[in-house]
């Protein structure tokens, strides 16, 4: 048997004993590329995992084709968990729309409001929950570990993907015919929100396009100036003569 085939193999008896052991857990999925071939395995078995995402309503016109694509394919509609109204509203008044830009701290609490708190609203009442991280992304997930406690939210964290390498996604992707988000094939290895995500370049981090204007190694430690302009002044010029 090949290293695929036994990775495969090995991630569909985690899903099976998540589903008899940690019933109910939900699988978080960003609608990526490794995400999809997680619901591709949930849903090919019809394992009772529920699955949802986060509409963060920042999301590229792409990403929220992807939700389409699965209720066509596979009979299924993704959960959708929003952000509360008033906190975003509040937060445009005080800040501005893209004050995410400005501060590591905006940029933070841009994520809590249209992140953190719809991920907790989702997770209330599982047991144990699921991501499509994987060790290869970046620096900072080198130690993930398969299964994981998370202590903030008194509950189970899986990984399942955390072995898989790059080619191993897009091979299972290939091979199986899953839908994946076409901005994979236009250079966004990585993709969160629109204004927060870039396409990256040969040699890059997978996700070094993922708030690009914070450090690589560590990106919730700080705003990186480039000459003497805040990056949101260079995007923005950026944008304009595009």
């Amino acid at each position: 048997m090949s290293t695929f085939n036994q990775r495969v193999l090995e991630t569909q008896a985690t899903l099976n004993r998540i589903a008899e052991e940690f019933s109910p857990a939900v699988f978080a999925s960003s609608l990526a590329a490794e995400d999809m071939v997680l619901t591709d395995l949930i849903l090919r078995a019809k394992l009772p995992i529920g699955i949802f995402t986060l509409e963060t309503g920042r999301l590229h016109a792409e990403t929220l084709g992807v939700l389409e694509r699965i209720k066509d394919i596979y009979g299924v509609e993704v959960m959708l968990y929003r952000p509360e109204k008033l906190a975003i509203s509040a937060y445009v008044h005080n800040h501005g729309l893209n004050a995410f830009y400005d501060s590591v701290a905006l940029r933070k609490e841009c994520c809590r409001i249209r992140k953190i708190e719809p991920l907790n609203l989702a997770l209330a009442g599982h047991l144990a929950w699921i991501t499509g991280q994987r060790r290869a992304q970046s620096a900072t997930r080198t130690a993930l570990d398969v299964q994981e406690y998370d202590a903030a939210r008194n509950m189970t964290k899986f990984n399942p993907l955390a072995d898989w390498s790059e080619d191993e996604v897009w091979h299972y992707i290939r091979g199986n015919n899953v839908p994946y988000n076409p901005l994979h094939d236009r250079g966004y290895p990585s993709i969160g929100c629109e204004p927060c995500t870039r396409a990256v370049q040969p040699g890059e981090d997978v996700r070094a396009g993922r708030w690009w204007w914070e450090n690589p190694e560590t990106k919730e430690c700080g705003l990186h100036v480039v000459g003497e302009k805040p990056v949101r002044e260079i995007h923005v010029a950026e944008h304009t003569e595009a």
